[in-house]
């Protein structure tokens, strides 16, 4: 096929993504179909097959990691601002306990899991590991949408959800310090060895500066933004506007991008900004009907941004980004899949007073995704990786979120539908 059909052939298939999208849904709902597919497995075969068999520019994703940084950052963004729209439960520290453990003790255990298993199994050099494992820490907010609370004004649904959607809001940006460890410990050794900084240098001056900036810094300053644009919007919409008349729903995106921009400006971080801002502006009002006029504007975009993404991802897997896996990449993927994320989170929610069902949905159903995606794409940008430690991690990466997708797409409606008939049906014995 000629290079000039390629950007028209990519609009037809995109569009077509839209399309199927839209009506899939209520046709099989309608009729009672049974549903064999999920729209990010499509998206995903979809890509794969044009890749495979067409003839197209290649996806390069080191050269290209630039426009795939800030796609998938922009669904991302998307994702968040839907999450924290959503979210009727007030923030607090008893109310939101679940979602403490899970930040606090899962995703440092999955960070720690995945770097020792890069490390040892693979023979991964330490900070190419610890960008693995940051990367793969955090629970899409965007792919986990199957399993997280309803519509603005519905309720948060059992406590299971209540976690997954928390948790994905949040997660996202607290995974970034690690990234930022592992990006300033590669710096530090290509500055002080002249060769790429994969074996990184963890000396007690990059550890003072990663604490003091990095973790300290970065997250006041996105939390100082978040709740300065949601509550000044907030004011405005609700207070200033008369008898909060504003109904524009590109009010949502731009409570996204104030708080992103304003964020990134002080160097803090902005997915925490973002999420902290929206939930801040449901908070206000919180039983009026814009909070879900603007959530369903922003879930819709949302979903055109991920068909996007895994349709290039899936086109990227055609033509052989997969390639560089090995057996112990391919081993490392299963052991974190089943074996390090469910007991990072059956640790974490013990004595929170979930349901065994619930206990063990919310530790399997972390879906890996986007957010990985633009870890990847951003620390591999951000310091001197070598192409080939690059070329590897991307592998391990991606068959991680392709196994991910899988598992979650037929194993979620399963486990939340047993899930929802067992709350609402006999008590289940709760976990001591």
């Amino acid at each position: 096929m000629q290079a000039d059909l390629t950007y028209p052939l990519f609009l037809v298939l995109l569009g077509a993504g839209i399309l199927i999208a839209a009506l899939v849904p209520p046709i099989v709902a309608h009729y009672r179909l049974p549903r064999l597919m999920t729209l990010p497995i499509g998206c995903v075969l979809g890509g794969i097959g044009i890749g495979f068999f067409l003839d197209l520019p290649l996806v390069d994703v080191i050269d290209g990691g630039t426009v795939i940084t800030h796609a998938t950052e922009l669904v991302v963004l998307l994702s968040l601002t839907g999450c924290g729209l959503k979210i009727d439960r007030a923030p607090g520290w008893r109310s939101w306990g679940t979602t403490w453990r899970l930040l606090a003790i899962t995703m440092p255990l999955c960070i720690a899991g995945v770097t020792l298993l890069g490390w040892g199994i693979m023979g991964l050099p330490l900070a190419a590991a610890l960008l693995l494992g940051a990367a793969m820490a955090p629970t899409d907010p965007v792919l986990a949408a199957s399993v997280q609370v309803g519509p603005p004004g519905q309720g948060d649904g059992d406590e299971a959800r209540f976690a997954l959607t928390s948790e994905a809001g949040l997660n996202d940006a607290l995974a970034f310090p690690f990234v930022h460890l592992a990006l300033a410990a590669a710096a530090a050794f290509a500055a002080e060895s002249a060769l790429p900084g994969d074996t990184g240098r963890f000396s007690l001056a990059v550890l003072q500066d990663w604490l003091v900036h990095d973790v300290l810094w970065r997250t006041a300053a996105g939390l100082a933004a978040g709740l300065a644009v949601g509550g000044a919007t907030a004011w405005l919409v609700f207070r200033v506007a008369p008898g909060g008349s504003v109904a524009d729903a590109f009010l949502g995106l731009g409570l996204m991008l104030a708080s992103y921009g304003l964020a990134e400006m002080a160097e803090g971080y902005g997915f925490l900004a973002v999420f902290v801002a929206a939930v801040t502006f449901r908070q206000i009002e919180v039983r009026h009907r814009l909070h879900s006029d603007l959530h369903h504007f922003v879930e819709q975009i949302e979903v055109m941004g991920l068909i996007m993404v895994m349709f290039v991802l899936g086109m990227a897997v055609g033509q052989g980004l997969l390639r560089p896996l090995g057996w112990t990449g391919g081993l490392v993927a299963a052991l974190f899949l089943l074996v390090v994320r469910p007991a990072a989170g059956w640790v974490a929610l013990a004595g929170a007073g979930l349901t065994r069902r619930s206990r063990a949905a919310v530790s399997v159903l972390g879906i890996r995704g986007v957010g990985s995606v633009y870890y990847m794409a951003y620390g591999l940008g951000h310091a001197p990786f070598s192409v080939e430690m690059g070329r590897e991690l991307w592998a391990v990466m991606t068959l991680i979120v392709l196994i991910s997708i899988v598992f979650h797409g037929f194993a979620a409606p399963h486990i939340m539908a047993q899930l929802n008939d067992a709350e609402q049906g006999t008590p289940v014995e709760r976990v001591p």
